[in-house]
């Protein structure tokens, strides 16, 4: 670890790997089931590292591995071992560096040179992926304890750092009770992972369980370990209150990666309403990077295109900025 930190000094933004399952789904794949793109990691692993090679090849500088919906509860309720669950998490962060040597492979030195080396982060989904119903836009999580949330996050944390990610992603977080979960495990069991947190949103103001931005930001803010905190999986139009918030609350580099501004039903596992076209995404990040983003991409039904999109006009901003 310490990569991920250096890279943030060292880099005006970082851009994000783009949506997996969605993406799977647009490619013919059947995401249904409480699995989701995670049993594609059994069926047809292939088709997830060709993903990612695809959004490395648009310009993602942090590949985020397969593990989102990878749990070893999830893998278990689907009838594999604990020790085969333990080897299918393991293989995202395989797939993932594959998928890394790959592109590297294809790259002249010039094409290096012009570049950073892509990080590996190793997803961390919420409870709520796991329950699978839609609870990552309520943070309904029951009358679950943090000790539970604990033990539920324990063992994908341990495979993810055993298999050498650079970097933890803590994201789609609806609730306060799992942030202080993580932010506790982390500090007493991973001293030296990195990692950035991001939250869901409904209304902007406070994330999906209805704690205020305030108390969120102000636990963060305090761990030296989540170097970066923001919003994703969340309609466009809630990024901007929502990121003047934060930055009331803490100085660290901000996430936003939103979704295309579809509603999620859990019940049916489908996306409903209609996207937003009203900008695009490289033009909601250019307006978020003014109120501090520095972590950009985008998530559920966003594309490869999109980040490519995303890579050209942030990197042309960049380069008319320093001269």
């Amino acid at each position: 670890m310490g990569r991920f930190k250096d890279l943030l000094a060292s880099q005006d933004n970082l851009i994000l790997h783009g949506a997996l399952g969605t993406e799977l789904e647009y490619r013919g794949y059947d995401v249904s089931g409480k699995l989701w793109s995670a049993k594609y990691l059994l069926e047809n692993p292939r088709a997830i590292q060709d993903i990612h090679e695809t959004y490395l090849r648009a310009g993602s500088d942090i590949v985020t591995t397969s593990s989102y919906q990878a749990t070893l509860p999830g893998l278990e309720d689907y009838g594999l071992s604990e020790n085969q669950a333990r080897d299918v998490i393991a293989s995202t962060v395989k797939i993932a560096k594959a998928a890394r040597d790959q592109l590297w492979s294809e790259l002249t030195e010039i094409e290096k040179g012009q570049r950073p080396y892509p990080l590996i982060s190793g997803d961390v989904g919420p409870y709520a992926a796991y329950l699978a119903d839609g609870s990552e836009y309520t943070g309904d999580y029951g009358s679950i304890s943090k000790e539970e949330l604990k033990a539920f996050h324990r063992p994908r944390l341990a495979i993810l750092q055993e298999q050498g990610v650079d970097l933890l992603a803590l994201e789609t977080i609806p609730n306060f009770l799992e942030v202080q979960a993580l932010v506790q495990l982390l500090a007493e069991e991973f001293p030296q992972v990195e990692a950035y947190i991001s939250f869901t949103s409904q209304d902007g103001q406070s994330i999906s369980d209805g704690t205020p931005i305030k108390e969120v930001a102000q636990l963060v803010d305090a761990s030296s370990q989540i170097l970066a905190i923001g919003l994703n999986c969340s309609s466009p139009n809630l990024y901007p209150n929502f990121l003047t918030e934060l930055r009331k609350y803490t100085d660290k580099p901000l996430v936003t990666y939103p979704n295309s501004g579809e509603v999620y039903d859990g019940a049916s596992q489908t996306w409903t309403k209609d996207p937003d076209h009203s900008h695009s995404l490289l033009e909601n990040t250019l307006t978020w990077q003014k109120l501090g983003a520095k972590l950009v991409g985008g998530c559920c039904r966003t594309r490869p295109s999109d980040i490519e999109v995303l890579v050209q006009g942030i990197r042309g901003q960049n380069q008319k900025t320093r001269k």
